[in-house]
Order: structure tokens, then sequence, then C-alpha cells
């Protein structure tokens, strides 16, 4: 009997290792850039749970929503927006975030005179439609403060990326873009970075959750969320994040509250 109970131990741990574990990152700066910050996670986690994690970076944000929206990912790194409906669609609960807040915010080249009188009058690049604090967030405080409907009144692009709306507003193709202190605070190419300036800042939100998809069983998940807590400092501070803390699925009601105020259409 021992030597059964030992065989059906040993074939469980066998299973449980030989399955791809499917990691989906949103895309906010180049997959080149992404995978290089990520790859280090992945590795820790890998060797830390005994599972093998698989890094996926989409091309583009809309690429990794409609593929986290389907349930293409066992877990997934998305703005809090994206967590709301993936939540719903597909039953992801969050497990860890950074302790940071998420912050959006608008820049502009420091060369421009741009002050909000002339916000009704400018170009606007953005990274997607759903981007959450660096899209709909900025979108609906110049709104409520200002008055103006971007949307409706002013000339606007999608980039892909956050990246490219940097790189695009310091290149002059946009007056105005859209994106969240962080990977402002993380632009690699310097000449961009010292084209620009940060013009206007949104209230915080909570930041990007890590979630796992309902069919991860409980010792997965739980393997999983104890390495992401224990992730060494160095590894976190290359993602431009100070601390992993866990988290559960109520810290997202304000971001409900403000999709349901925006009635946006899925």
């Amino acid at each position: 009997m021992k030597f059964f109970i030992l065989l059906f131990m040993a074939l469980s741990t066998l299973s449980l290792l030989a399955k791809d574990v499917i990691f989906g990152v949103v895309p906010q700066q180049s997959p080149a850039i992404l995978i290089e910050k990520w790859t280090p996670v992945v590795n820790y986690l890998s060797k830390t749970t005994g599972l093998n994690i698989v890094l996926n970076i989409e091309k583009s944000i809309p690429e990794f929503e409609k593929h986290l929206n389907n349930g293409a990912y066992d877990i997934a790194y998305m703005n809090p927006y994206h967590y709301v409906v993936a939540n719903k669609k597909q039953g992801y609960l969050a497990s860890v975030r950074d302790t940071e807040m998420i912050v959006g915010i608008l820049v502009s080249r420091k060369d421009a005179d741009i002050n909000s009188i002339d916000f009704s009058k400018m170009k606007y690049l953005f990274p997607s439609p759903l981007a959450f604090a660096a899209t709909l967030v900025t979108k609906y405080e110049i709104e409520e403060k200002y008055s103006i409907n971007i949307d409706k009144n002013c000339s606007l692009m999608y980039v892909n990326s956050h990246d490219s709306v940097y790189k695009g507003v310091a290149r002059g193709i946009g007056d105005i873009g859209g994106g969240i202190e962080r990977t402002f605070n993380n632009i690699e190419d310097k000449e961009t970075k010292e084209k620009l300036k940060i013009i206007y800042t949104t209230a915080p939100y909570p930041s990007h959750p890590i979630a796992f998809h309902p069919r991860m069983s409980a010792k997965e998940s739980k393997l999983l969320q104890d390495a992401f807590l224990s992730i060494p400092s160095n590894i976190l501070n290359d993602l431009s994040m100070k601390k992993l803390i866990e988290i559960n699925d109520s810290e997202y009601a304000t971001v409900r509250k403000l999709s349901e105020k925006l009635e946006i259409k899925e």
C-alpha cells in the first residue's frame, strides 16, 4: 500500500511539472524590453515552484486583451480595467500587486507651451482604447475638470504601447500623450525622455494585478502566489516595482465603479 501511495504522489508531481503555465503580460512597452525585464521573473517562478512557466508577450495591447478575454493565459499581469473585464468574462482572480498605486499622466514636449485651456486644440496619442490610467482615466478626468470630450472633440491616435506614445510626442507626431508614471520613469531612450514633461497627473488607483485563471488548481495558485511574494527586490526593481503584496478581488471595486460611469462597451 505504501508503494502505491508513493507512486501516486510521484506521478502527481510529474504531472504538475510537465504542464506549461502560460504567463501573459500586458505589452505597455516593446516586446523586446518586456521579454528582457520579465524573463528573470519567469525563471525565478519556475525555479521556486517547479512549474514550467512560459512567458507570452503579444505585439499590442488590443491583441493581449483579445487573448486575455478568451482565457488564453493561466496567469496574467494586466491593467485594473482589464482585470475587471477578465474577472467577469473568465473568472480570473487577483492575487498580488505592487504596493505602489497607479497614476495616469499626460505628457507633452518640454518646449511646448501647453496649459489646460489648450487641451481641446491638441492632437492626442494613447496606447490603446482600454489602457486604464493612460487612456480611460485621463480622458475621464479631462472631461470632468475641463468639459473637454477628447473622443468627440479632439484629434487622437492609438499607437499600441506606452513607449510608442512617448516617442510619438517627442517626435512631434502628437502634442499630448497618455501614459502612467511607472512607464514614464522607466523610459530607456534617454533622448526621448529628455524631450518630455508631465503636464497632468490623475487620481491614484490600485495598480496592475497579477491574476490567476480559475483552471489553476488551489495548489498551483498557492505555490505561485508565495513565489511572487518572495521575488527578490533586484528583480522587482527592474520592473520599477517596490514590493508585491497579497490582494483579492475587492481591491478593484473603485475600478468597477469608474467603468460603470464610463459606460464602456466591451
